[in-house]
């Protein structure tokens, strides 16, 4: 099977930017941990002495399970949440459990409970939809097959009308084999999360040895199955593997999870009707249908993930209300109705870039991101909406990232173009002193900045231009949520007519290398002043660090907080927060701004 694409990595995306227990890890970290794993007291408890009756028939024979994937819940509304669990056994037909939520750890009080069944058909998972619950209550919920109790899990549903504050941790890009799930762990810690949001990349799709697996072997995290996904069978396998994960279990056993997909849930660069890696057909090279691969990543991944299925499988955009504080508006830009991303491979020619060529490409009005049924929704939701903060959760950055052409020349061809620290000498050179540059240098800087990333909405300006358009035409304060790209960005959003719209905070990744994979002559925090300095509307950008970003939605403010680790290759580790920015409410702000 192929590695990722190396012709033009650095216009898509999701390719690019690119165990043991500490001995001393700190006592809140190894509660979470336990917690996920079933290893506390309360989870012990027998149900017959929760509140209620366990409904099993003494002596009745139940089949022998395990709960090595933990427990997880999602998709919470005022009223309700999806639990989620799967058993490990070796039955062959169906399994009932007993399912519980109650408003205390030990269970005392139960606020609802029941029993459901699975089976080898769904690959032993269990989702069960909670209703009945009271709006913005804390609850701890557990599963049982007789006496044969799974972990507890704790969640929470979304608030009633009046919410003072709201608070989402926001994760993008965790790839197994390129290092330990620290940011989960980190997170994890936290008992002040409303709901995480996970905005894909949740699993990547390549074989053992495939991409960021240098130091897979070593950290005993090789993937699998061995061989790319391309299977129901295979896709399940490789979110069991994850699901195995101590930190992934402890992230969901904390908090429910809302969660969208992005591309490697199913092949890299995904469009609607195929992606950049998978090759159509039999054959030798060939990986069978895409259609027939799409729907086994797609199976799985709502087998695998706590979220609330629709008939629909292919269709995941959804809303979620916290009151009349924020509105979270998840979105597809990936599946549903993205059309095939344009390649500068295509526009190159003898003599350079095909300018007007490309210029026509990117501008027809025809290309969709999300389609007209999808953008009509949006519309709609954000319309009826009375909440202060319009947040979409979705893929791939929003914000404008022109840059100059030399530079992106230089990261597809090395020596056809400049780096990023020259070109900034050059740009500085030209401020201070213009009549020293030569003629070379002057030709450098007259080259126009385009899109860096055609796999984003960049690539998609004119579908940019229509969600912007509403926000603007109905007064409302937009928050973009993006991923994707492993590295954290924060952009004012504005529109073709220099507009204040909103902003984007784009988190970094959980695991998947930044830019220092791939720009590795930069010295990191001179490469981030030089983007900043280059691109008009980035405000902000880390390209060398994993973490994850905390939201934080007041009715005076919606603030970003990036929290890094220092390093996903060893079991111990630090977190640090140093970047906060904000936006305020109003149309006379719009705009980030320093905390």
């Amino acid at each position: 099977m192929k590695p990722p694409a190396r012709n033009l990595p650095i216009l898509r995306g999701s390719n690019l930017l690119l165990g043991a227990e500490p001995a001393h890890q700190p006592a809140r970290r190894r509660f979470v941990r336990d917690l996920a794993l079933g290893g506390l007291a309360i989870g012990s408890l027998g149900l017959s002495a929760c509140g209620g009756d366990d409904d099993e028939d003494e002596g009745e024979p139940v089949a022998s399970v395990t709960y090595a994937h933990g427990v997880a819940s999602g998709d919470p509304l005022s009223d309700r949440v999806i639990l989620w669990t799967r058993l490990s056994t070796v039955a062959t037909t169906a399994v009932t459990l007993r399912w519980e939520v109650s408003t205390d750890a030990a269970f005392t009080t139960l606020a609802a409970s029941g029993s459901t069944s699975t089976d080898a058909s769904r690959d032993w998972t269990v989702k069960v939809d909670a209703t009945g619950l009271q709006p913005g209550t804390r609850y701890w919920y557990r599963f049982a097959v007789g006496t044969q109790r799974s972990p507890v899990g704790r969640t929470r549903t979304l608030p009633g009308a009046a919410v003072a504050q709201v608070k989402l941790a926001v994760f993008s890009c965790s790839n197994y084999p390129a290092g330990y799930f620290n940011v989960y762990a980190e997170a994890a810690q936290r008992d002040d999360l409303d709901a995480t949001v996970h905005l894909g990349d949740y699993i990547y799709e390549y074989p053992r040895g495939g991409y960021a697996s240098d130091q897979a072997a070593a950290l005993g995290r090789e993937v699998l199955p061995a061989n790319e996904l391309l299977t129901l069978a295979d896709y399940r396998s490789r979110y069991a593997q994850y699901r195995s994960d101590a930190d992934l279990q402890a992230l969901h056993a904390a908090a429910p999870m809302i969660a969208v997909w992005d591309d490697h849930e199913i092949a890299n660069d995904t469009w609607k009707d195929g992606a950049e890696n998978h090759t159509e057909g039999g054959g030798t090279g060939g990986e069978g249908s895409f259609t027939t691969r799409r729907a086994a990543a797609v199976q799985a991944w709502h087998e695998w993930l706590p979220v609330r299925s629709g008939a629909d499988l292919l269709s995941i955009y959804r809303s979620f209300s916290f009151g009349n504080l924020l509105a979270l508006h998840m979105l597809d830009t990936r599946v549903l109705a993205r059309d095939l991303q344009l390649d500068y491979a295509d526009y190159t020619t003898a003599t350079g870039l095909d300018a007007a060529g490309f210029t026509a490409a990117l501008s027809d009005t025809s290309r969709q991101l999300l389609g007209s049924t999808q953008t009509g929704w949006l519309t709609a939701q954000m319309s009826a909406s009375t909440a202060t903060w319009q947040v979409l959760g979705q893929q791939v950055l929003m914000g404008r990232m022109n840059i100059p052409a030399p530079i992106l020349f230089e990261a597809l061809n090395p020596g056809s173009g400049v780096s990023v620290s020259t070109y900034s000498a050059l740009y500085a050179k030209y401020l201070t002193d213009p009549t020293s540059l030569t003629a070379t240098e002057q030709a450098i800087l007259a080259q126009p900045a385009i899109p860096y990333n055609l796999d984003a909405w960049d690539g998609y300006p004119v579908a940019r231009e229509t969600v912007l358009g509403t926000a603007r035409a109905l007064d409302k304060n937009l928050v973009v949520l993006a991923g994707d790209t492993h590295n954290a960005w924060a952009s004012d959003l504005q529109d073709l007519s220099g507009n204040a719209i909103g902003v984007e905070f784009a988190t970094s990744s959980v695991s998947s290398p930044g830019f220092e994979t791939i720009l590795t002559s930069e010295d990191p925090a001179t490469l981030a002043a030089g983007l900043t300095q280059l691109i008009g509307p980035l405000q902000y950008c880390d390209t060398a660090r994993r973490g994850y970003l905390l939201l934080t939605a007041t009715a005076s403010e919606c603030r970003g907080d990036w929290i890094y680790v220092n390093t996903v290759t060893s079991r111990s580790y630090t977190a640090v927060s140093d970047q906060s920015l904000r936006v305020l409410p109003g149309a006379g702000n719009r705009r980030i701004v320093a905390v």
